[in-house]
């Protein structure tokens, strides 16, 4: 499967996200950002694809998250 810039799916960045702090605190927004990610508790790593798109949903909730690429 090829993406728009012409690599295969196997070869795109990938950034692994984990939740390192609750979302008690926080506003509807940022509650359905880190939902929208898939994190469901403390701890919880996810991997998602490096795009602009996951970028934004990470600085929105960059107060809550650890990112290692």
């Amino acid at each position: 499967m090829a993406t728009k810039t012409g690599k295969t799916g196997s070869a795109t960045k990938k950034l692994t996200i984990t939740l390192e702090k609750s979302v008690i605190c926080c506003n509807k927004s940022q509650k359905a950002t880190v939902q929208g990610m898939g994190l469901r508790r403390i701890r919880h790593s996810i991997e998602l694809p490096d795009t602009p798109e996951t970028r934004g949903m990470i600085l929105k909730v960059r107060h809550l998250v650890t990112v290692q690429e």
